[in-house]
């Protein structure tokens, strides 16, 4: 049974202005250099998509940084308003993940940062779906998850999040035509999925 979501944002757009000041706090952001040292794996001159970008720091910011082509989904209307602002340059879109007409284009690598499992499980398998339909051959997907099935209450919105775990997450992307390359963890113990579009 799909579960349908009055709130897109998953409560973010009520707390915009409370994560983006807590996102953003010090020079090099939780994640920021967990990103950068996978962007290095990246081909110059990528054209990247951020699912999830929120106001874009700094995981976009990172990637804006390091010469790529960014374009964001976020269904936050304030952080996109933001992003826009901090990325005049970068093309942005206003609208859930699962209903994202970028998904219609090809990018060389997706990030999705503290989303995926913001989103039911029912739209977590969509929206991996979609994003390695988005990848070109050779494309890089990096996402985050806790590595361990549970459930908790989001600490901004206090809204339920739900990890699938490890192997339910190996098994939707093995399922989608994705490689699992590694998983790791960075400072702030934020587990990654890195695959790759084979």
């Amino acid at each position: 049974m799909l579960t349908f979501r009055t709130d897109k944002s998953n409560g973010y757009e009520d707390h915009a202005a409370t994560f983006i000041r807590c996102r953003s706090k010090g020079i090099d952001g939780v994640g920021a250099s967990s990103v950068r040292l996978w962007a290095s794996s990246l081909l110059p001159n990528a054209t990247v998509l951020d699912v999830g970008c929120g106001a874009g720091d700094p995981i976009s910011k990172a990637l804006v940084e390091a010469g790529f082509t960014v374009y964001g989904i976020d269904a936050s209307p304030s952080m996109v308003q933001i992003f826009k602002q901090n990325f005049p340059d970068s093309p942005v879109a206003c609208e859930a993940a699962e209903d994202s007409s970028f998904f219609n284009r090809q990018f060389d690598a997706i990030i999705s940062w503290g989303l995926i499992f913001l989103l039911p499980e029912e739209t977590q398998e969509v929206v991996i779906q979609k994003m390695a339909n988005a990848l070109s051959t050779g494309g890089k997907l990096l996402f985050t998850a806790p590595s361990h099935k549970m459930k908790w209450k989001d600490a901004i919105t206090a809204i339920e999040s739900i990890s699938l775990g490890a192997e339910r997450y190996k098994e939707l992307l093995a399922a989608s035509g994705l490689s699992l390359i590694e998983e790791f963890e960075d400072e702030g113990e934020n587990h990654y999925y890195h695959a790759v579009r084979l």
